[in-house]
């Protein structure tokens, strides 16, 4: 679990040999290109979705499909890509135009229908519209102009005035009619109307090439690409360069490559003023951490993979969200009916083992807490003897909540700091880990008796914490500004407090679904005491109803808060560069279709 460590690596040769370089390298598909030409369509080349996807998704969207055409022979798929995206553009504009239409004629529907006279019929004079209020019709009854009332309704006269110039004394400002009367604009709309339906069947006539599309989807894309690539290098009379992000494992065999065709080829490591793009590689156990993490964001170049971290505490915090051992082993059991299908895909392969991490941490502390769907097992049970933690003693429940929080936000901190290969830059988060740890400390002493040393073990490490922050937040500034970059750092003060205590969220949800079980049990025994007959099915449905509904609360809010408490707090101590992914200029065709 790391980020792979990039070389920028650029190519130098005769022009005629590009084609050639480019072909290669997108077979090879293990460097990012970097833009060197200023006509480079987009940044880097794939990482924006292809026209031939566009025209493949106009197609699908279509209300109607035609039966499928299977005979390859008749079918050319650049042919129906350009039509495609013809038939899109032309789409757009006239469904805009007829927007802009309605709109127009619902502007002057009160006018009636009428014609714009030529300037020479009214001597020069134009035709003024106005929406006026009765209570204001006495300003334009004593208007020097020529007007007249054309309609009116409960509260408004429309007006319109002939007037050579913009009369200036009228209590309202003028309606913007346009230059075109009412039937003209009906004449154009039902011509677009007209020509929106020739589109939609010229595209419903498309789609019989779907199928055939789609298989040629991956060589269309590929296509895209390479013409995009071409635009990415730099040629300057019979010479080209080309620049590019390799993993430093590919550099060696790239530069065996280019000594064999002649080209002029060069590497150096990335320096901080680069933008390097990430590129993570983890194992499978872990790799759906990665997913997890990409789902906020992209870790910067110069941070860390958090991938395995966010992994186990997003496990750990679903499963005290839950609290429930019962709705655990549920969810085990729906895992374990799934697992073969989920082995048949390879995103499902990912998600295997973060599934059954989930169901693991969830089973544990669920057995802890002595929730079995809102059920206590027994004190002389062997369940009521795992049973060490009581969700009803808030005090202790809270104290685990702070320390998990605390624990998570000093861990990050400590990762934050290992990723500096210079000493004085990890001591500012050296310095919140210790302040953190402690707080934690003074926490413990002021709850434990008898313990007064680890206030004041916990006030030596505050105390020494936030002096690290305050001399080394800024260390390579001058002095002056390196006291006021101290002084802003230790504002965090607060943001740290705010967030170890937004970890209370996991004793408050995992106390909430306990309370939820619980409340639906004892309502399904009230209800099954007082009707003898129809009480049995009735409590019944209710604990059926209500575990369901638990549960289903308990899974969003264990996705939705142990995700927010990775990406908000933990990222926010831990991740303070934001990158972007590592997008391969490779081929696609080989993956997609055999």
């Amino acid at each position: 679990m790391s980020l792979i460590p990039l070389d920028k690596v650029t190519f130098i040769g005769m022009t005629a040999d590009r084609e050639r370089l480019l072909d290669d390298l997108h077979e090879r598909g293990c460097l990012e290109l970097i833009p060197l030409s200023s006509e480079a369509s987009s940044p880097h080349v794939g990482e924006q979705e292809s026209e031939a996807t566009e025209a493949l998704r106009f197609l699908l969207s279509c209300p109607q499909h035609r039966s499928q055409v299977s005979d390859e022979s008749r079918f050319n798929a650049q042919e129906v890509e350009q039509r495609a995206l013809e038939l899109q553009k032309n789409l757009l504009s006239l469904e805009a135009e007829r927007d802009e239409l309605l709109l127009r004629l619902q502007i002057a529907k009160p006018w009636g229908k009428f014609q714009f006279p030529e300037l020479d019929e009214l001597g020069g004079r134009r035709l003024w519209f106005y929406i006026v209020p009765h209570k204001d019709m006495p300003a334009v009854e004593a208007s020097p102009y020529i007007w007249d009332v054309v309609s009116r309704d409960q509260r408004f006269c429309y007006v319109v005035v002939v007037s050579e110039t913009k009369p200036e004394s009228m209590p309202v400002q003028r309606e913007h009619i346009g230059s075109r009367s009412p039937g003209d604009l009906a004449q154009r709309l039902d011509e677009v109307d007209l020509a929106i339906e020739d589109v939609g069947a010229e595209r419903t006539y498309l789609t019989r090439w779907c199928t055939l599309f789609a298989r040629n989807l991956a060589r269309l894309e590929d296509a895209d690409a390479r013409a995009g690539a071409a635009k990415q290098t730099l040629e300057s009379g019979s010479l080209f360069a080309l620049e590019a992000w390799v993993p430093q494992e590919h550099v060696a065999d790239l530069a065996d490559y280019a000594r064999e065709q002649g080209l002029v080829f060069q590497r150096r490591p990335p320096t901080v003023e680069d933008k390097p793009p990430t590129l993570m590689r983890n194992p499978p156990r872990t790799v759906s951490g990665e997913d997890l993490v990409t789902f906020y964001m992209t870790p910067g170049y110069w941070t860390w993979d958090p991938s395995s971290t966010v992994l186990i505490s997003f496990a750990i915090f679903f499963g005290m969200i839950l609290a429930d051992a019962g709705y655990a082993a549920l969810l085990g059991l729906g895992l374990l009916a799934y697992w073969r299908r989920l082995g048949r895909s390879e995103s499902g392969q990912r998600y295997r083992p973060l599934l059954s991490l989930i169901v693991i941490m969830s089973l544990g502390y669920g057995i802890l807490v002595g929730s079995y769907f809102g059920v206590a097992p027994s004190q002389q049970s062997f369940l009521g003897h795992l049973h060490l933690l009581d969700m009803n003693n808030s005090n202790l429940m809270m104290g685990i909540s702070v320390l998990v929080g605390g624990v998570h936000v000093v861990l990050a901190n400590v990762m934050n700091a290992r990723r500096y290969p210079n000493w004085i830059d990890r001591l500012a988060s050296v310095g919140w880990a210790t302040a953190v740890c402690g707080g934690l400390l003074v926490a413990a002493g002021a709850v434990v008796q008898n313990y007064e040393i680890l206030k004041y073990i916990g006030f030596s490490a505050m105390a020494a914490g936030l002096l690290l922050v305050f001399g080394y937040t800024a260390p390579h500034e001058k002095p002056l500004r390196r006291f006021v970059q101290g002084l802003l750092g230790l504002t965090r003060i607060s943001s740290a407090f705010g967030d170890i205590l937004s970890y209370l969220r996991l004793f408050a949800l995992g106390l909430a679904s306990a309370s939820l079980a619980l409340a639906f049990n004892d309502m399904a025994a009230g209800i099954r005491s007082s009707m003898p007959r129809f009480g049995l099915l009735l409590s019944a449905l209710i604990l059926l109803f209500g575990h369901a509904l638990n549960l289903l609360l308990g899974v969003s809010s264990g996705v939705i808060h142990g995700l927010r408490l990775n990406v908000i707090e933990f990222f926010n101590w831990g991740l303070k560069d934001e990158g972007r992914q590592f997008t391969p200029f490779r081929r696609k065709e080989d993956s997609l279709w055999k």
